[in-house]
C-alpha cells in the first residue's frame, strides 16, 4: 500500500546501486510512496545477494528487479527505455563508469530532460580521492572520526554500525526528494553528486575542529566529560551515563550520595570542577558502578531523573518495551526475520511496504 497523501506516490526510481547507501536511500523513498525498479547484473545481481538472503532483503524488500547487462547495446537500450518514464536514477559505481557505459547524466537527459541522476560514491565525482576504493571504515578514518576524543580512557575502535554509509543514504534520499519535486515543477532534472566522505565529514568536522590542539593531551579536550561515558558493572555488563546538565549530577549525588559519599566532594559539584578533576571523577564512577550488577543499577535508577541506560544485548533490544511500543521494528513471522518501518511517524499514516523480496530479474509481489 502507498500513503494516499504522499507526493512520492507516483514517483518512479531506477536503482542501479548495490550494497548499502544507494539501496537504503531508495528503500526510504519507497516507504514514502515511490516505486523502485532495481536494475541488476544478470547472473549475479546486487553483490549483497552473495552475502545472504537476509542481507539483500534488508534494503530491497518491495522493489522490482530487472536483470540487464548494461555493457551490451541491448541492455543499455532497455535501461534508457526505463529512464524515459522515470523520475530518478540512483547509481553507485565509481566515477566515470556511467560515462563509459554511455549512461551518464547527459545521455539520460537526452531521453528524459526531467530525469534526476543521483551518483553515490565514496569520495565524489571529482577530487584527489575520487578514484580511490573505500568502504565505511575508510571514509570514517579520512573524515577524522577518530580524531575527536570522547572518553577519559579513549581508544580507537570499530563502530558497530556503518555510520558513514547511513549518513550518505540519508542525504541522498533527502536530496532526491527535493530534486524530483523541483524537476516536476520546472521540467528540468539535475545530477546529484553524493560523496560518502562528504556526508560523514559533515558530521565529524565540528568535533574535529574543536579537538585541534589536544592531540598530545586528548583527555583535556572539552568534549571529554568524566560523567558522560560507558561504565562496566560487577557482572561485566555496561551502562551509559549521559550527564551534561549539572542538575543531573545533583540528582545522581542525591540518589547515591549516602552510600558513596565521595560523590558529594565540593570540588565535583559543578561542571568546571569535574572537568578539572576528570581522572578522579571518572575513576570514582568506575569504582561505584563495579559494585553492583547491571540489573541492580537498573532498579536503582528506575525512579531517578538521570540519563542512565543499560547497554542492551541483542535479545534484550527486541524485548524492550519502548522498542515494542514504538513499532519501528516489525517481525516477519513467516521468515523469522524483521523489517523496519520508516522511523518517523506521520499523523496522516504511513502504511507498511510490501515485504516481498524480489527474485533476480523478476518483479516483486
Amino acid at each position: 500500500m502507498k500513503p494516499e497523501w504522499s507526493c512520492l506516490r507516483d514517483v518512479k526510481i531506477i536503482d542501479v546501486s548495490q550494497l548499502l547507501p544507494g539501496p537504503h536511500a531508495t528503500s526510504l523513498l519507497m516507504q514514502l510512496g515511490a516505486d523502485v525498479i532495481k536494475v541488476e547484473q544478470p547472473g549475479t545481481g546486487d553483490t549483497s545477494r552473495q552475502l545472504g538472503k537476509a542481507v539483500f532483503a534488508q534494503f530491497n524488500r518491495g522493489k522490482q528487479s530487472v536483470a540487464l547487462d548494461l555493457k551490451s547495446a541491448q541492455g543499455r537500450e532497455a535501461f534508457l527505455a526505463l529512464v524515459r518514464d522515470a523520475d530518478a536514477v540512483v547509481e553507485g559505481f565509481r566515477p566515470g563508469v556511467m560515462r563509459r557505459l554511455g549512461l551518464d547524466y547527459e545521455a539520460l537527459a537526452a531521453v528524459n530532460p526531467a530525469i534526476v541522476l543521483c551518483s553515490v560514491s565514496g569520495f565524489g565525482q571529482e577530487g584527489p580521492y575520487a578514484d580511490h576504493a573505500g568502504h565505511d571504515l575508510n571514509y570514517l578514518a579520512l573524515a577524522g572520526y577518530w580524531s575527536v576524543p570522547v572518553q577519559v580512557h579513549d581508544k580507537v575502535s570499530r563502530p558497530r554500525a556503518r555510520i558513514s554509509d547511513y549518513a550518505a543514504s540519508g542525504y541522498a534520499a533527502l536530496s532526491l526528494a527535493v530534486a524530483i519535486m523541483s524537476a516536476r515543477q520546472n521540467g528540468r532534472g539535475q545530477h546529484l553528486d553524493v560523496a560518502i566522505h562528504d556526508a560523514i565529514l559533515s558530521w565529524t568536522a565540528h568535533g574535529a575542529w574543536g579537538a585541534r590542539g589536544y592531540e598530545e593531551r586528548p583527555a583535556d579536550a572539552p568534549m571529554v566529560m568524566p560523567d558522560n561515558d560507558l561504565f562496566e558493572t560487577r557482572d561485566g555488563r555496561h551502562l551509559a551515563l549521559g550527564i551534561l546538565e549539572n542538575k543531573f549530577w545533583g540528582n545522581l549525588c542525591e540518589a547515591l550520595g549516602e552510600t558513596f559519599p565521595a560523590l558529594r566532594d565540593p570540588r565535583f559539584a559543578q561542571r568546571p570542577g569535574r572537568q578539572q578533576h576528570k581522572a578522579e571523577v571518572h575513576g570514582l564512577l568506575q569504582e561505584i558502578f563495579r559494585t553492583r550488577t547491571l540489573a541492580a543499577w537498573s532498579d536503582t535508577f528506575a525512579a531517578v531523573d538521570v540519563p542512565f541506560s543499560p547497554a542492551l544485548g541483542a535479545r534484550e533490544l527486541f524485548d524492550d518495551p519502548h522498542v515494542q511500543a514504538r513499532g519501528t521494528v516489525r517481525h516477519l513471522h513467516d521468515e523469522d526475520a524483521i523489517t523496519l518501518r520508516f522511523p518517523v511517524k506521520f499523523s496522516l499514516g504511513l502504511p507498511d511496504s510490501d515485504d516481498t523480496v524480489p527474485p533476480l530479474g523478476g518483479a516483486c509481489g
